[in-house]
């Protein structure tokens, strides 16, 4: 029955009702109540208690994290750090999987029944070298990384503990996940690995990444990625004058691409977006390139409008390449085009029991729910009709992906731990 159900959502996904999620947004009542009465319970109230009191601890969690860096591809030693906290934390087992994954299994009673995985990504922006030691600032902490997503790995820990504490059982198993590959070329390759390679029967997800109180993602911004190669024989500016140009070629691609892409975004359609990110190549300003290269983004909600603004770049390049050939230059120039990025999109809807507990969570912390959309790791299972969400870190913050990016623990924050527990004990089930 619940594959069977899982693939009825994923044709409406890929039929792409993308605004369906948007538009209904009202909390059914049983699951208000359903929420109120898990959060009266006596152990919740007692987790949440844990949560709170264990704040200052969570907080020096966030710094020793935040203080190894891990830019993707490069998360072993912040994965190591972090597995070392779960198993401190107390688990049932712990393990690192071929990607990098970093898996903690909190075991329920109900035995094989799928499940509930609640993760945060370990890679952050910045590359190796950059300086991520943590500066106090009054009660402000500032250091790249801090916020996104390194918040979120705390928050695990935090709840993990409050658990223990208050000897919480669920019925279905549950995974703490810190998860790699979540930032730029990363490509969502630590969930892609999880949810189609692993074996993992995974019948919901809740992510945390990054934002307030309120903010909960239903929906995966797709996108695809590519880098387009021109290559020619280059020579001197004078000597070689008119033999065919890379740049050339390639300025005329940005143009034609540009034009259409501008044109199909700007008809009757979901927002779509293109962008043509990076260019380079070339040695000296009196040499014909023997290379050039750009870095192209297009985004999506709707699986149908991102694969047409996918076939409008490559029908743009093609043209562009053949029409410069064909210009009157010396030789030729060749091309390639190498995909260095496809997250999947989707939108799964608000009646799903998983959304509708999450909001009525949110509306118990006294937040209204704001539905929305991001390229967050849940692209991945929303893709799949997996039943996902993606809430906020809570607390203050801003300049992510910064060299200056700071984090405040207010009152939010306890909270947006206490929130993210209340929500996975209600997906997982707490054990009678």
């Amino acid at each position: 029955m619940k594959h069977l159900t899982l693939s009825i959502l994923m044709i409406t996904v890929i039929l792409g009702h993308t605004a369906l999620a948007q538009e209904n947004t009202e909390i059914d009542k049983k699951y208000t109540k359903e929420v109120e009465r898990l959060a009266k319970k006596k152990q919740i109230k007692e987790a949440f208690g844990h949560i709170k009191a264990q704040m200052d601890q969570t907080t020096e969690d966030l710094i020793t994290l935040t203080e190894v860096l891990a830019p993707p591809f490069m998360e072993d030693e912040k994965g190591k750090v972090f597995a070392k906290m779960l198993e401190e934390a107390g688990l049932d087992s712990i393990w690192t999987d071929k990607v990098g994954n970093v898996i903690g299994l909190r075991k329920g009673t109900a035995g094989e029944s799928g499940y509930v995985g609640v993760d945060a990504h370990l890679d952050v922006v910045f590359p190796e070298g950059t300086n991520v030691t943590v500066e106090k600032v009054g009660d402000t902490l500032k250091a790249p990384g801090i916020g996104d997503d390194t918040r979120g790995l705390a928050m695990l820990i935090s709840m993990l503990k409050a658990m223990n504490k208050a000897d919480i059982k669920t019925e279905k198993d549950l995974l703490f996940v810190g998860s790699v590959g979540e930032e730029g070329l990363g490509d969502l390759r630590g969930m892609k690995y999880m949810f189609n390679e692993s074996g993992l029967d995974i019948d919901s997800w809740i992510a945390i990444d990054g934002g307030g109180l309120g903010r909960i993602s239903n929906a995966g911004l797709g996108s695809k990625r590519y880098k387009l190669m021109i290559k020619g024989q280059g020579g001197h500016s004078w000597g070689a004058f008119g033999l065919a140009n890379p740049h050339h070629a390639l300025g005329k691609a940005i143009d034609i691409f540009s034009e259409a892409a501008w044109e199909y975004t700007s008809g009757n359609i979901p927002k779509t977006s293109f962008n043509v990110g990076r260019i380079g190549g070339g040695t000296s300003v009196n040499s014909i390139p023997f290379e050039s290269w750009m870095e192209v983004d297009m985004r999506a909600i709707d699986p149908k409008n991102l694969d047409e603004i996918e076939i409008i770049f490559k029908e743009s390049v093609e043209k562009a390449i053949m029409e410069y050939n064909d210009s009157g230059v010396r030789g030729e120039v060749t091309y390639e085009l190498i995909k260095i990025g496809d997250r999947p999109s989707g939108e799964l809807p608000a009646s799903l029991p998983l959304i509708q507990r999450t909001m009525a969570a949110t509306k118990y912390f006294g937040e209204t729910p704001r539905l929305g959309s991001g390229s967050t790791n849940i692209n991945i299972p929303v893709s799949k009709g997996i039943p996902s969400v993606c809430i906020g870190r809570g607390g203050q913050g801003g300049k992510a992906h910064s060299l200056h990016e700071w984090y405040l623990n207010d009152e939010e924050g306890d909270e947006s731990i206490q929130l993210a527990l209340l929500i996975t004990l209600s997906q997982a089930g707490l054990a009678k």
